[in-house]
């Protein structure tokens, strides 16, 4: 069997905590930003952790499982 392949879009997108969850950005921070208030840009800045529902289709894209 040949070895595997980590996704490389997922492999930028996405990092592991020191417990094993799965750290990710909010999305809606690149443009169009006038129309946001400081706050929900501010907290948009912020990491956030990946669901644990969607944990194992991202554990397989990063070849982890």
């Amino acid at each position: 069997m040949p070895k595997m392949k980590t996704n490389s879009g997922a492999k930028k997108r996405f990092a592991l905590t020191g417990t094993g969850k799965i750290k990710r950005k909010h999305a809606f921070k690149s443009h169009i930003l006038t129309k946001k208030s400081t706050k929900r840009k501010r907290n948009l800045t912020k990491t956030g952790l990946v669901h644990k529902s969607d944990e194992n289709n991202i554990k397989i894209l990063l070849a982890l499982k």
